[in-house]
């Protein structure tokens, strides 16, 4: 490495914010750039460990010391080429990762683990400042052709690497712009779209074809795509949310979080936030404008998507914000059932909560109170107490007798989670083979289905889960798809004659 002591001599350090009350009242990314000597003090931090656990934490594997050490010695090109290696969209992960690759740091095993994250968005953005990020044409053409079901991180990543083999490919997406959850889920105050239409540009310029509007099952034959392409990838995501039917379900107020999110960021966009988009899910609210504005608003979910509430009801000048979770308060750090280098579930304070805004735990919603206009007006809510196995997880909860109470609330976000792909239209239409959780059903082995032309990859196959996993396994997916139709995969080689700079 660059400076075998570095781990020694510099402590963990993450680029500064602009203020709170500035960064509320806009939808602009709000973390500042390292200067030129913390970026290499922190890229000094990686310690050259024998056995770098970070590369198995990392879901793509990516390389980290080595680039670790080409950014210590400001070499620019090698750490880009090194990071793309592994990974499609660096500026996608360097910003909305959670950096489980941080979690296996061996630092981490005393010290605070080196700024993974942080410097791969850093090699990414100086990248592309520096002319590096070119559009990479095959030197191939196979003949074949693949569609492309989602626009998400699963869908591109699968559609970059089939180009890069050198099959025509198209990737149909059901809304207005190519993205899926990046462009229409992730707030713009963590990915600017100028960032993912900067990939997107990229993609096309690469022979990539974008069809929008494009709802297979729905305004699209998936008898016609069978009949026209070699292989279909199903990549449409985990996008039935959990609900919670519970009394007042049905009152006016009470929303999925996904449609607060997703009609934000039309409107941040300077779309309109209710133009139909062709979602089942979200067909029965889109005449409802959904806004926090003065009101008392309580997020129901205690994850990200949760988070993502949390701070766009602060941007919209919400009266108050609460946000609950039903499971108690993670610890602060490693307790013996989180050894490392496991991922530990550990208490993450996220820069929406330093917005402003409450967080409970153990705490169970019971119903939803309204008026006599069949709007929201409260929540009623118990407090309960946890039931903990010996291996430290919580199994069974009851509820504590005289805490049940009525909180003030106009605006209820349900933020707890999805719980499997959409089943209408066309997953029923082609009668593909479902598993018990009612994903899409395909091993890893080879990311088929039951269908001999049809593979699946991303959270449609695997369940909600990261970015970073879409993209691996869109990046997967790929490679089976190359087999599938040429008999081996050259995506196999990361050989970097695939391509050549258009």
């Amino acid at each position: 490495m660059g400076k075998t002591t570095g781990f020694l001599e510099f402590e963990r350090e993450l680029p500064k914010k602009r203020p709170v009350e500035e960064r509320i009242n806009d939808y602009k990314e709000f973390v500042l750039p390292f200067t030129a000597e913390q970026l290499h003090q922190q890229s000094a931090r990686c310690m050259n460990c024998g056995v770098p656990f970070c590369h198995n934490g990392c879901p793509l594997g990516n390389v980290i010391p080595e680039f670790n050490d080409a950014v210590y010695n400001a070499n620019w090109q090698e750490a880009y080429e090194i990071l793309i290696s592994t990974n499609n969209f660096p500026e996608f992960t360097g910003r909305i990762c959670p950096a489980p690759c941080e979690s296996a740091c061996v630092l981490g095993i005393n010290r605070p683990a080196v700024t993974i994250e942080e410097i791969e968005k850093h090699i990414i953005e100086i990248a592309f400042e520096k002319g590096f990020v070119q559009p990479r044409k095959p030197n191939i053409s196979t003949g074949k052709k693949v569609a492309i079901i989602g626009s998400g991180p699963a869908g591109l990543a699968a559609a970059a690497q089939l180009n890069y083999a050198g099959h025509s490919v198209t990737v149909f997406e059901r809304d207005d712009a190519p993205g899926g959850l990046l462009r229409y889920g992730i707030p713009d105050f963590k990915l600017e779209k100028s960032v993912l239409d900067r990939r997107i540009q990229l993609m096309e310029q690469e022979g990539i074809v974008f069809k929008c509007n494009a709802n297979v099952g729905v305004n699209v034959s998936i008898n016609d795509l069978l009949r026209e392409f070699n292989a279909i990838i199903l990549a449409g995501g985990s996008t039935k949310p959990r609900d919670l039917p519970i009394p007042g379900r049905e009152l006016e107020g009470v929303y999925f979080a996904m449609q607060f999110l997703k009609q934000n960021n039309k409107r941040v966009a300077g779309k309109a936030p209710t133009a139909s988009t062709g979602n089942t899910i979200e067909s029965n609210m889109l005449a409802n404008e959904i806004m926090a504005t003065d009101k008392n608003v309580i997020v129901i979910g205690g994850g990200d998507t949760g988070s993502d509430c949390v701070g766009t009801s602060n941007r919209h000048k919400a009266k108050s914000v609460t946000q609950f979770e039903l499971l108690p308060k993670p610890p602060e750090s490693r307790t013996p059932f989180m050894p490392w280098p496991t991922y530990p579930m550990l208490l993450k304070t996220t820069t929406s909560h330093e917005e402003g805004g409450n967080r409970h735990w153990a705490i169970v919603t019971k119903a939803f109170l309204g008026d006599e206009n069949g709007k929201l007006k409260a929540v009623k809510v118990v407090d309960v107490e946890w039931t903990v196995s010996n291996d430290g997880k919580p199994t069974r909860f009851v509820e504590i007798p005289g805490t049940e109470r009525d909180l003030p609330c106009e605006l209820a976000l349900l933020a707890m989670g999805f719980v499997h792909p959409e089943h209408a239209g066309l997953l029923e239409e082609i009668d593909v083979e479902l598993d018990e959780r009612g994903n899409v059903k395909a091993s890893e082995k080879n990311y088929q289905t039951n269908i001999t032309k049809i593979f699946t990859a991303g959270d449609m196959r695997r369940g909600q889960s990261l970015v970073v996993w879409a993209i691996s396994e869109g990046r997967e997916c790929a490679r089976k798809v190359d087999e599938f139709l040429m008999g081996q995969s050259v995506l196999e080689t990361k050989d970097a004659s695939l391509w050549e700079i258009a």
